[in-house]
C-alpha cells in the first residue's frame, strides 16, 4: 500500500498493524503556513512485514510542526525505514520524537530512522529525539538526526558560477529535500512553499 497524507487535510490513522508479509509505504506532507502534528504508532506483528515512512515539512513564521512516531517490531524478519526532511525558518518550532522498539523475539530486524532539518535563520528552533529500544541481538538498526544551516561554501561556489544568491539558496534547499520530494508528485510541492 502506497499513501500520501497531507497533515491537517487528510485523515491519518493513529495506529497501524502490519501482519505477515504486509507492507505500507506512506509519505507525510506538513503544509507550510499552519501548525501541524502527527502522532502515529505502527506495530509490525507478522514475519516479513515492511514499513517505509517519509515526511517533509517547511516551518515558517510562528508555526509549530510536531512529529511523534512509535514503530514496534514484534516479529522477526521485519523491516522499517523512517526518513524525515525539513526546513525551519522564521520563528517556527519543529519537534521530532521517534521510537523504534525491537522485541526480544524480533530477530533479523532491519530498522533505520533519520530526521534532518535545515535552519534558515537563528530564530527557528528544532528538537529531535530519535530513540532505539532493542531487546534482540541479531538486528541491523540505526537512528540519527542532524540540524544545520545551508553550506556557505556551496553558496559561494554557485554564486561564483553566476547563480544569483536566492536561486542558489533555493537549489540547495531543494537538493536537501529531494530524498522525500522524489516520492511526491510535483503538485504537492506548493504545499510546502516550493516550485520546481
Amino acid at each position: 500500500m502506497d499513501k500520501i497524507f497531507v497533515i491537517g487535510r487528510d485523515a491519518v490513522p493513529e495506529r497501524v498493524a502490519l501482519g505477515a508479509e504486509e507492507s505500507l509505504r506512506a509519505t507525510f506532507v506538513f503544509p507550510s503556513g499552519a501548525d501541524s502534528s502527527l502522532d502515529l504508532a505502527v506495530d509490525l506483528t507478522g514475519p516479513g512485514a515492511e514499513l517505509d515512512l517519509a515526511g517533509i515539512f517547511a516551518g515558517a513564521g510562528e508555526e509549530t510542526v510536531d512529529i511523534r512516531l512509535r514503530v514496534r517490531h514484534l516479529a522477526g524478519g521485519c523491516t522499517s525505514n523512517q526518513l524525515f526532511r525539513g526546513i525551519a525558518d522564521g520563528r517556527s518550532r519543529v519537534r521530532f520524537d521517534g521510537l523504534v522498539y525491537v522485541a526480544p523475539d524480533a530477530q533479523k530486524t532491519v530498522a533505520h530512522q533519520s530526521c534532518n532539518t535545515l535552519l534558515l535563520n537563528e530564530g527557528a528552533r528544532v528538537e529531535t529525539d530519535p530513540q532505539l529500544e532493542i531487546y534482540a541481538d541479531d538486528v541491523v538498526c540505526s537512528h540519527g538526526a542532524a540540524i544545520g544551516y545551508l553550506s556557505a561554501d556551496e553558496l559561494f561556489y554557485m554564486r561564483s558560477r553566476g547563480i544569483p544568491e536566492e536561486e542558489a539558496r533555493r537549489l540547495q534547499i531543494l537538493s536537501f529535500l529531494s530524498p522525500v520530494l522524489s516520492r511526491l508528485p510535483e503538485s504537492y510541492y506548493s504545499l510546502i512553499g516550493f516550485q520546481r
